[in-house]
Formats: C-alpha cells, sequence, structure tokens
C-alpha cells in the first residue's frame, strides 16, 4: 500500500511512518521545513520527504499527481501546547485540511484517515462512544468537529472511505517535553519536586505507538467512519503520576494537592474503542498503563536525562 503521512515531523506522525515502513508500505512524509524533521531522523530518507507547511497544501498538487497515494493519514494540525486549543490558527488548518482532502480525490486517493479529538464529544456522557453526544467548548475542538462532518459529506459524495479518529489522551517516546506525562518523568528522573493537583481527573491514556499502529489499521483495513482511538480503560491523572514516580522511584517528589484544577477541563474522559478492536482486530503493543510508561521511562533516560 502506497500512503502519504502529513505531519510526518511531529509527535503521532513520526510514529505512523515507523508504523508503515515496518509494516512494508511505500511511504511518502509530509513535513514542515527545518528542525522540526528531528523525530524522523532514524528513518529518514526511507520515505520520500516533501516539505512544507499546512498553509502551502496546494503545493502538493504535482506529487500528488505524480505519486498517487491509496491512502492518506492527514495528522497535520496547529499543536503549540498551551496554544492550540484557543488558538485562531485552528481555522487555517480547518480550511487547509479541506483542501488537502480536494487534491487527495482528484489524486485518485481511495483511503483518507484524518486525526479527530476526544474533546468534540460531550464529556458529561462518562464513557465516550461514537454515536454519542458533541459538544466542543474550545475553538480546537470546533474546528475538529466541523472537519469530521465536511470531511465525511465531501468523501462520500466522491466514493472515498473516510475515517475520522478520535484520539484520546497519549504519552511516549518523542512528546513535546511541555507537556504533563514528559514533564513529570524529566522531572523525576533529575530528582526535582514537581507540582500536581490532586489528580482526581480520570483520563483514558494510550501509548503513541500504538494509537500510530490503530491509525494504520484504519488504513489497512478501508474503515470508514468515526471509530474512538482509546485503551478503554479509565485511570486517575494520580494512578498515573503513582506509576511514574514508582517506574523512577521518585513519588515523594510529586507534590499532590498544590496546584489548582483548571475550570474548564472535565472530571470524566473515558473512550468505548469496541469499534475500532471488531473492525480493524487491533490489539495495543502496552496492554497496561505501567508497561507503556517503562518503556517512555527508560527512552527519556536513553536521551541522558537521568
Amino acid at each position: 500500500m502506497r500512503v502519504l503521512v502529513t505531519g510526518a515531523s511531529g509527535f503521532i506522525g513520526s510514529h505512523v511512518a515507523r508504523t508503515l515502513l515496518a509494516a512494508g508500505c511505500e511511504v511518502a512524509v509530509w513535513a514542515r521545513h527545518g528542525n522540526a524533521l528531528w523525530r524522523l531522523r532514524d528513518v529518514v530518507p526511507q520515505p520520500a520527504l516533501l516539505q512544507g507547511e499546512l498553509s502551502d497544501v496546494a503545493t502538493l498538487r504535482p506529487a500528488l499527481s505524480n505519486w498517487k497515494p491509496d491512502a492518506c493519514i492527514h495528522l497535520a494540525w496547529y499543536a503549540e501546547p498551551a496554544k492550540y486549543l484557543t488558538s485562531p490558527e485552528n481555522i487555517p488548518a480547518l480550511t487547509a485540511s479541506l483542501t488537502l482532502l480536494d487534491e487527495l480525490i482528484k489524486a485518485g486517493c481511495r483511503q483518507v484517515v484524518m486525526a479527530g479529538t476526544c474533546a468534540e464529544y460531550d464529556t458529561d456522557a462518562r464513557l465516550l462512544r461514537e454515536d454519542g453526544p458533541t459538544r466542543p467548548t474550545t475553538l480546537y475542538a470546533a474546528a475538529k468537529l466541523s472537519l469530521s462532518l465536511l470531511g465525511q459529506q465531501i468523501a462520500s459524495a466522491a466514493g472515498v472511505r473516510f475515517a475520522w479518529a478520535r484520539l484520546f489522551y497519549l504519552y511516549g517516546p518523542y512528546e513535546d517535553e511541555r507537556r504533563a506525562v514528559p514533564a513529570l518523568i524529566r522531572a523525576l528522573l533529575r530528582e526535582e519536586a514537581f507540582p500536581a493537583t490532586k489528580g482526581e481527573q480520570v483520563r483514558d491514556y494510550l501509548h503513541v505507538e500504538d494509537v500510530a499502529s490503530a491509525l494504520c489499521a484504519l488504513a489497512a483495513r478501508g474503515v470508514s467512519g468515526i471509530v474512538n482511538i482509546a485503551s478503554g480503560v479509565p485511570v486517575t491523572m494520580r494512578q498515573v503520576m503513582e506509576t511514574v514516580g514508582e517506574i523512577t522511584g521518585c513519588t515523594d517528589l510529586i507534590r499532590f494537592g498544590e496546584l489548582p484544577y483548571r475550570d474548564w477541563e472535565p472530571s470524566y474522559i473515558c473512550g468505548d474503542n469496541r469499534r475500532l478492536c471488531r473492525e480493524t482486530g487491533w490489539k495495543p503493543q502496552y496492554p497496561t498503563l505501567k508497561s507503556g510508561l517503562s518503556q517512555t521511562v527508560e527512552w527519556w533516560k536513553a536521551r541522558g536525562i537521568a
């Protein structure tokens, strides 16, 4: 299978590229210019490399016309930590994604997988199912939901399979160090105190390699419609942090209750992953939180953090 991966220099995209290459796929990656390619250094030049910004999607037209991908896994989006939820950059990302879908259809691509977010849901529903109510409360989530609705209609009219993968919480190698799990790991490996909330929030965490394999499975199996990419296992943030503390031997450095909860933060988020498992046969490589976090801690150690 010939697959185009957009956002391939990102946290998830770099793992998707590796997963596809390991499966013997012919891969082209569309990635940003410059230092953003550091996550791909171990695989470049195996995939064909197309560089550019999401706003320049029209520049892909000649490459798509010549290369003619069978499938595309679209992950490119504005994702600056602490800014992306409310950033106006979500609007051009939405527009560019629709342009990309149009270009893929013209190039004869028959399977498109795009990444959504669990934040599209009405989180008061507790266990979140694909047919459940939506209630985006941020510009990011609203833009993603809009792309889901428009993309499904456009693809259906063109006879193209369109899978909308709603991603839940994830962690693993190559994650931005400003995000919660790597920030915690790095602090504890350096034996530094880590301020935290009480940790009562419930979340659904999945290792990024398992997220990548799920996205690739959607493309390989020709799935259409909304699919949750989730573990299906609810855990509290306190459990997540205490597990990292146990692995590093530094639980005492986590200062639970030192930070307040954020006003906008949902108290409970967990996804129903039965459709993913049923329609693709997907199974996680890291079936427990501890197994995935242990691998992630070792990755950070190997980078000289300890």
